[in-house]
């Protein structure tokens, strides 16, 4: 009975994903939202690396929203990169992304899955760097509904999992503690431009 529960909240994650990306994308499509690219060849990779991971330390159905994601992250990655959403791209831009893509590798010698899910959650926090940086210059240049629903669904992701240890827990908890803090600086900053 236990486990219809957390295929419920699987299916509910699964939802908010869509919810959150469909609007997203569509404004990328629209000109409106410019995501850095940088951030979400990451977030790609990353995702569905700990997707498999989370598989492997059964997250059971906690994991399919993951998989999902890291599926539509790729696109939105795609897009980011072909329609040139930032084309500012500081020193330091290229050095988070470049710690970032050569950590990944580190995933594989890893034969525990923990050390896999900390390394890779760490390389998908230094993701966040190029967007927090783009979007204290340009707060209105991202959509908040989006993060909001992110970490909302990460939530969620938490109560669908099967199987609860550091290694199911430390992704979706980071990432959820990530978003709300991008929001908080997002709104902030939109705060004092109006102000000024």
């Amino acid at each position: 009975m236990a486990l219809i529960y957390k295929e419920i909240f699987s299916a509910i994650a699964i939802a908010i994903t869509f919810i959150a990306f469909i609007p997203y994308i569509l404004s990328i499509h629209q000109g409106k939202t410019k995501p850095h690219a940088f951030s979400w060849i990451i977030w790609a990779s990353v995702t569905f690396i700990v997707f498999l991971a989370t598989l492997t330390d059964k997250g059971g159905a906690g994991a399919w929203p993951i998989g999902v994601s890291g599926l539509i992250t790729l696109y939105v990655a795609f897009l980011a990169y072909t329609k040139k959403s930032d084309r500012i791209i500081s020193n330091i831009d290229w050095l988070f992304f470049i710690v970032a893509m050569t950590s990944l590798p580190l995933w594989y010698f890893t034969s525990n899955p923990l050390w896999s899910v900390i390394i890779l959650t760490t390389v998908d926090l230094l993701g966040f760097v190029p967007t927090f940086r783009k979007s204290y210059n340009h707060p209105y240049e991202e959509q908040l509904t989006f993060f909001n629903l992110m970490a909302s669904r990460n939530l969620i992701v938490i109560v669908a999992l099967e199987n609860y240890s550091l290694t199911t827990l430390l992704f979706p908890a980071a990432t959820a503690i990530a978003c709300i803090l991008f929001v908080l600086m997002v709104i902030i900053r939109r705060t004092k431009i109006k102000k000024a």
